[in-house]
């Protein structure tokens, strides 16, 4: 039997097993990320967000990644600093994990397959971003370019987030 979303788990930058199931009920934003990317900024759009509509039953979660341009070397403890201390980022973020390749972390193996995107299922970059709905159904896949911005306006149109949370879908 295949898994299913919330059958998956991760590791926390504190070393803690987190299950997906407890992310059950929520919309989710899943994010591979990196401290030295051109896109690092965008973690302030995503904290933004995450601020904004986390008591509308927002999650993003995101997952450090070294296999683009090595632009994740630090461990556990430099990259926590660096989202806090740069961003601000309050979301749960992820020990650091490979999205593609035979080590590709489940979770990833598992978006990919359900959200192929544009060509080879392969991440291409740092800040892909996966939309999960309450349901735990993989929905949508946004390229690394995808400012949060973008993403909050479809989340909005698209009733995941917004005044009537509970409508959310």
């Amino acid at each position: 039997m295949n898994p299913t979303f919330y059958d998956l788990s991760a590791q926390s930058l504190q070393g803690k097993t987190v299950s997906m199931g407890d992310f059950r009920g929520k919309t989710l934003l899943l994010v591979n990320t990196a401290s030295k990317c051109g896109f690092t900024p965008q973690f302030e759009g995503l904290e933004a967000m995450y601020r904004k509509y986390k008591d509308q039953g927002l999650m993003i979660l995101g997952f450090p990644c070294n296999q683009f341009g090595a632009q994740e070397p630090g461990d556990e403890k430099s990259i926590a600093e660096g989202c806090l201390l740069n961003y601000g980022v309050s979301f749960p973020m992820f020990s650091k994990i490979e999205v593609n390749g035979e080590n590709a972390h489940p979770i990833f193996q598992y978006l990919k397959k359900a959200l192929p995107g544009l060509g080879k299922a392969d991440i291409k970059w740092n800040f892909t971003k996966f939309l999960i709905d309450k349901d735990g159904q993989p929905r949508k896949r946004f390229a690394p370019a995808t400012k949060p911005e973008k993403v909050e306006v479809y989340l909005l149109k698209h009733h995941y987030v917004g005044k009537t949370g509970e409508e959310a879908r």
